[in-house]
């Protein structure tokens, strides 16, 4: 069977392997649609901080073979795969600080997410990460249940009302499903803010009050639009440090910025820590997602409360996996990028 591997800085190839051999709690997946996440992109781009290296990790596919212990899947069954799944019973998983469980980063597929086949290990199984999915939705859209439920892990860390504004700096597609979850969540207005036109204008289509190049145009319109007051909450869905320098100049005092995007490993900046003291700015970390935002995700696509499917403008098989990276890495015109196999 084949599957995708970071080989050197820049580049990866596609792998003829051994199929993985299936244990006794395990579950064995045919992959039918995988999305390509930033994190992919800063495992074969940039110097990404986390422990797991293997490319891949928002798959949906059918279920090809069960261990002997499994019961509650079968042969057939449509599946979203979950790649790091928590304990749920060591003392961050009881605080609802999942992804700071020991566990989560250690818990994987494998080989990875972009393969033909994948073994579940009986770990993620008997903990919640597979997921049947209803027939109603497609692999393509379950492949966006992953990404979703991470936005959706940020969003709850802050209160919306429907009065606040928020802004989104880097509008990839993360950066839209934040969009399309804080109009859903019942903010007021949502601000786009990234140095490509391309997703400028996307996000504008997606419902964002106005879209801001910051390498063209001033951002203190945003100011001005808020009376001078600034966002209540600025989401960094980027992990360009200077973006969250960018969001102390756009949030108001009191206001929360919220880091969703993942920063290179190593990562420094000068922050005017004074300046977040004496205006009361939050700012709050927000890491992947549990099965709680997984389902909740599930649910928000399937009731089509969030239009998931326009946010995908790219498909390329598995074989071209390579220019799928590329075409997503370059982002010309592309927004969410998906690898499909048969």
């Amino acid at each position: 069977m084949k599957a995708v591997f970071v080989k050197e800085r820049n580049q990866v190839s596609v792998d003829n392997v051994p199929s993985p051999g299936i244990g006794d709690g395990d579950v064995l997946v045919k992959m039918k649609a995988c999305g390509l996440c930033g994190s992919d992109l800063e495992k074969i781009y940039g110097h990404y901080g986390m422990v797991s290296q293997r490319l891949g990790h928002e798959p949906a596919g059918e279920i090809k073979a069960v261990g002997k212990n499994v019961k509650d899947f079968k042969v057939g069954d449509r599946v979203f795969v979950h790649h790091h799944v928590p304990c749920y019973s060591c003392h961050y998983c009881e605080h609802e600080d999942y992804t700071m469980c020991q566990y989560y980063q250690k818990s994987n597929l494998d080989p990875c997410g972009l393969a033909e086949i994948f073994l579940v290990p009986e770990w993620n199984v008997s903990r919640g990460g597979i997921i049947k999915l209803p027939d109603s939705i497609s692999f393509d859209e379950a492949a966006m249940i992953e990404p979703l439920a991470c936005c959706i892990r940020a969003i709850n860390k802050v209160n919306i009302t429907n009065n606040d504004d928020i802004a989104v700096i880097g509008v990839g597609p993360a950066g839209i499903m934040h969009i399309l979850l804080a109009k859903a969540f019942g903010a007021n207005r949502v601000f786009a803010l990234d140095i490509n036109d391309f997703r400028l204008n996307f996000a504008k289509k997606m419902g964002a009050e106005l879209a801001v190049n910051i390498n063209k145009e001033e951002s203190s319109i945003i100011n001005d639009l808020t009376d001078g007051r600034g966002v209540d909450i600025t989401i960094v869905s980027t992990g360009n440090t200077k973006a969250l320098l960018h969001s102390l100049t756009l949030t108001r005092k009191g206001g929360e910025v919220v880091l969703f995007g993942v920063p290179p490993k190593d990562s420094k900046i000068q922050l005017d820590v004074n300046h977040m003291f004496l205006n009361e700015i939050k700012l709050i970390p927000s890491l992947a997602a549990s099965e709680k935002e997984t389902n909740y995700a599930l649910e928000l696509i399937t009731s089509k409360q969030v239009d998931i499917k326009s946010i995908i403008t790219h498909r390329f098989s598995l074989e071209r996996t390579s220019d799928a990276i590329k075409c997503a890495y370059d982002a010309k015109d592309a927004m969410k990028v998906i690898i499909t196999s048969s």
